[in-house]
C-alpha cells in the first residue's frame, strides 16, 4: 500500500468548501463520491472516510494560522435533507483491524481539536444540520458549541451504530452525549438504539440539539447565530496570518525524513528511531513565520506520527532521539513564552496537540539520551516525560542532561488535564516544584535525573548499550494488543476527564467490539450491511 500523505490544501480538496467573510467562516461539506481514500466504496451520502478528514483538518488548521479574522466557523453540507451520514460503512466493513482503531483515533483527534479552539482560540463552532445527521456527522456537530437542526418533519439525528452495525460510535459521541451535552441517560439509552433517531420539538428537548429551525428560517437563524457566536470572543487576540507551507519530506522506503524530524524503520526487528532536532540558532526576533522551528519541527512531528500509525502498523516500538543544542531549544521556548500575539498563542496549543497525539500513539516509546548532544530540554523533555520510559547514558562530563523550562511548568497539559511531571509524580506532588527548582539552576546530569525520577534508568557506558538492547527486543516480543491496553491504561494516570474517557474507551472497545464476529465476523452485522442477509449473533453476554 502506497504511504498516507497527511497533507493538502484547499485548492486540492475534493470533499469540503472553505471560505472565509470576514469574522464567518464556512465549512461546507460536499463529499465526492468519486474521490474515496481507496479504491473499492463511493462516499455516498456525505458520508466520510480517512481522506475527508484529512481535508477537515488541515482546514482547522488553516483557520487557526491563516485566518485570525475568523472568530465563528459554520459547518454545513451541499446536499439537501442530509447532513452528513457518517463514516462510510463499506470503508470500515472492507478496512483492516488497525485501519479501522486508526481512524476511529485520527477522526476524535480532529474532534478534539474542534474544542480545543473553541476553549482556547477564540473560536466558536456552530452545526447548521439541514438535514439527516447520523453517526460520525452527529458526533460532529456534538464537538462544536452549537447544534442547528432544521425542523422539516424527516431531519433526524441519530447514533444507529449499535442497531445497525453492532458497534460503537467510535469517536466520542456517547461521552459526549452524556458528559458534554448532560442529556439524561435514560434518554440517551432510548436514543441510541433507535436508528432512525429522533427529530424536531423531542430532539430540542432532550437536549440533543440546541434549537430546531423551520425551513423558511433556516439561513437568517444560522447566520444570526454565527454573529452571536462570534460577538463571545470579539475580544480574544488573534493573527498575524502566517500561511502554513507543505512539509515535502523525503519518503523512502525504510526512512521519512524532514528539515528536523528523521523517522528510520526497521521492520525485521519492529522498531522505529524518531529523531527531532533542535533549532539551528535562537529564535527570530519576529517569531511570526511558518519556519519558526517551534512550530515547524511540531508540524513534522505531528505528520511523522500519523504515518507511524496509518503506514507501519507492524512496528512496536519507538526510540524517541533528540539532537542539537538545548540551549537553542530553551530560547525558542522563553520567546514564545513572553509573545502575546495570536500567532504564538496558536504554536503553543499546536504544541500541545501535537503531543497529546504523541501520549495517544499505540506505540511503546523509550526516549533514550545517549550522546553529547542529546537535548531533552524543554519542550523536547516534554517528548521524553510522555514516553513509557527513558534511559539516560551516564558519562563522566556529565554533558548528557535534561533542562527544564518554562515548557514544563504546566501548560503542556496531557488529557487527563495534568502536566506530564505531575502525572509522573502523582503520588510526590511535591517532587514537580523539587524537579522544575532544580532544573532553573542549570542542567540535570544523568544520576541526578534517575535520582530526581525524570529519568527511568541511567547506566553507564558497561552496561548501557546492553540494557537497552535487550529492554527493546523484549518489549517487541510482547503482544501488541496486550500492549496497547496496558499503556493507555498507565498513561492516562489522576482524574479522568472526557478525553480520557473517550481514549480509554477507545482503546478498549474499539479493540474489542470492532473484533467480536456479531459485528466483523463472517456472518457479523457489519459484514453483512447492505445485503439481504440478516446478521446472526453470538447471543451470549460476558
Amino acid at each position: 500500500m502506497d504511504p498516507i500523505s497527511f497533507e493538502t490544501h484547499p485548492d486540492r480538496y475534493h470533499h469540503w468548501r472553505l471560505t472565509v467573510d470576514g469574522p464567518i467562516a464556512t465549512l461546507q461539506m460536499k463529499v465526492d463520491a468519486d474521490h474515496p481514500h481507496r479504491p473499492g466504496y463511493e462516499l455516498k451520502l456525505n458520508s466520510y472516510d480517512l481522506s475527508v478528514d484529512i481535508e477537515l483538518a488541515d482546514a482547522l488548521q488553516r483557520v487557526r494560522f491563516e485566518h485570525p479574522e475568523v472568530r465563528t466557523v459554520v459547518f454545513t453540507a451541499d446536499l439537501d435533507r442530509v447532513f452528513c451520514s457518517g463514516a462510510n460503512i463499506y470503508m470500515l466493513g472492507s478496512s483492516t483491524h488497525s485501519f479501522k482503531v486508526n481512524f476511529c483515533k485520527f477522526t476524535n483527534e480532529t474532534r478534539l481539536y474542534l474544542e480545543d479552539a473553541s476553549a482556547h482560540s477564540g473560536l466558536r463552532f456552530l452545526a447548521a444540520c439541514r438535514g439527516t445527521t447520523a453517526g460520525g456527522g452527529y458526533e460532529l456537530a456534538l464537538a462544536c458549541d452549537e447544534i442547528l437542526l432544521v425542523d422539516d418533519g424527516s431531519s433526524a439525528v441519530s447514533f444507529p451504530e449499535t442497531p445497525l452495525l453492532a458497534v460503537l460510535p467510535g469517536t466520542g459521541g456517547l461521552t459526549r452525549l452524556v458528559d458534554k451535552r448532560k442529556v439524561r441517560r435514560d434518554r440517551a439509552d432510548v436514543f441510541c438504539t433507535l436508528a432512525e433517531g429522533i427529530k424536531g420539538k423531542r430532539a430540542k428537548d432532550w437536549g440533543l440539539v440546541d434549537d430546531v429551525v423551520p425551513r423558511s428560517k433556516w439561513d437568517q437563524v444560522v447566520a444570526d447565530r454565527a454573529r452571536a457566536l462570534a460577538a463571545q470572543v470579539a475580544d480574544v487576540a488573534h493573527g498575524p496570518a502566517v500561511a502554513l507551507p507543505p512539509l515535502a519530506p523525503t519518503v523512502d522506503k525504510d526512512r521519512v525524513a524532514y528539515k528536523y524530524v528523521t523517522l528510520q524503520l526497521d521492520p525485521a526487528a519492529r522498531v522505529a528511531d524518531l529523531t527531532v532536532a533542535a533549532p539551528d540558532g535562537p529564535p527570530p526576533a519576529d517569531l511570526a513565520t511558518a519556519e519558526l522551528w517551534s512550530l515547524r519541527a511540531f508540524r513534522e512531528l505531528d505528520d511523522a506520527l500519523l504515518r507511524l500509525r496509518f503506514d507501519h502498523p507492524q512496528l512496536g516500538v519507538v526510540r524517541l532521539r533528540t539532537r542539537g543544542d538545548a540551549a537553542h531549544v530553551l530560547a525558542h521556548d522563553e520567546a514564545l513564552a513572553k509573545a502575546t500575539s495570536g500567532f504564538a498563542r496558536e504554536v503553543h496549543q499546536l504544541q500541545r496537540r501535537v503531543l497529546k497525539r504523541l501520549d495517544n500513539t499505540a506505540r511503546s516509546i523509550f526516549a533514550i539520551a545517549d550522546a553529547p548532544d542529546s537535548c531533552f530540554a524543554g519542550v523536547l523533555l516534554e517528548t521524553a516525560l510522555a514516553a513509557d520510559r527513558f534511559y539516560m547514558l551516564i558519562d563522566g562530563d556529565e554533558a548528557i542532561a535534561v533542562r527544564t523550562s518554562v515548557a514544563n511548568a504546566g501548560f503542556m497539559t496531557m488529557s487527563s488535564g495534568l502536566s506530564r511531571l505531575q502525572a509522573r509524580f502523582y503520588g510526590a506532588p511535591e517532587q514537580v516544584s523539587k524537579v522544575l527548582a532544580r532544573g532553573a539552576e542549570g542542567p540535570i546530569a544523568s544520576e541526578d535525573a534517575e535520582r530526581l525520577g525524570v529519568a527511568t534508568i541511567a547506566a553507564d557506558d558497561i552496561d548501557f548499550a546492553d540494557e537497552l538492547r535487550i529492554a527493546v527486543e523484549e518489549r517487541a516480543s510482547l503482544s501488541p494488543d496486550a500492549l496497547t491496553g496496558m499503556e493507555a491504561s498507565l498513561r492516562w494516570v489522576g482524574p479522568e476527564t472526557l478525553e480520557t474517557k473517550i481514549f480509554g474507551r477507545l482503546s478498549a472497545w474499539q479493540n474489542w467490539i470492532f473484533t467480536r464476529p456479531n459485528s466483523t465476523g463472517e456472518h457479523g452485522a457489519l459484514t453483512l450491511y447492505g445485503r439481504p442477509e440478516r446478521p446472526t449473533f453470538a447471543w451470549t453476554r460476558t
